[in-house]
């Protein structure tokens, strides 16, 4: 062969590893999207390049391997059920003290599952590698009970909150364990009664 055709080789040889390996990150990167979701485009924006939030949701898949998960038992999966169906009826009479509680009851939840619940932004990192489609409303919910506290939030944040939980609570209990009774926001012309959306 002569120095031409070997250069020619080799040159050609490396175009198609490089695009071998554009090719393999791309579908990475697709599988990260499809199981992070709407995850995935946030840490995008957080991050100072594309290349940073792969790296970042691959670290968490890695942390997230490092956790003894545990099914619920059936016994338990009845008892958060049947604490979120009370938690529903009591938000008419008391919504800031319910969301409260639901955080509460959330935060039990995820920690009985295994996953951390110290730092919020910890938990949600852990979370985010099974549970990335309910994170936004779990974000939510955390933001608007912040406002509580502060006396910030109107009745309807309020309602808002509770179904934002119910969402991240549905998902890790791994199916639809609670009814579809929705909060009502309590007005003083209303009866008591809680009304389904």
């Amino acid at each position: 062969m002569s120095p031409t055709q070997v250069v020619v080789i080799v040159v050609v040889v490396l175009v198609l590893v490089a695009l071998a390996a554009l090719a393999v990150r791309a579908s990475r990167r697709r599988a990260l999207k499809q199981r992070f979701g709407p995850e995935y485009d946030r840490v995008v924006a957080e991050q100072d390049s594309r290349s940073a939030a792969v790296r970042e949701l691959r670290d968490r898949e890695r942390r997230h391997a490092e956790l003894t998960l545990t099914p619920l038992a059936p016994e338990s999966r009845a008892r958060y059920a049947a604490a979120w169906e009370e938690l529903q009826v009591r938000f008419v009479d008391s919504p800031a003290e319910t969301v409260g509680d639901a955080d509460e009851l959330v935060s039990r939840l995820i920690a009985e599952r295994g996953y951390p619940t110290g730092d919020f932004s910890e938990q949600m990192a852990h979370l985010s590698v099974e549970h990335a489609r309910t994170l936004t409303h779990y974000r939510d919910a955390h933001e608007i009970r912040l406002r509580n506290e502060r006396g910030e939030a109107s009745t309807e944040e309020l309602r808002q909150a509770l179904v934002h939980y119910r969402s991240l609570f549905a998902d890790l209990l791994g199916e639809e364990p609670v009814g579809q009774q929705r909060p009502a926001a309590h007005h003083p012309d209303q009866s008591d009664d809680v009304t389904t959306r």
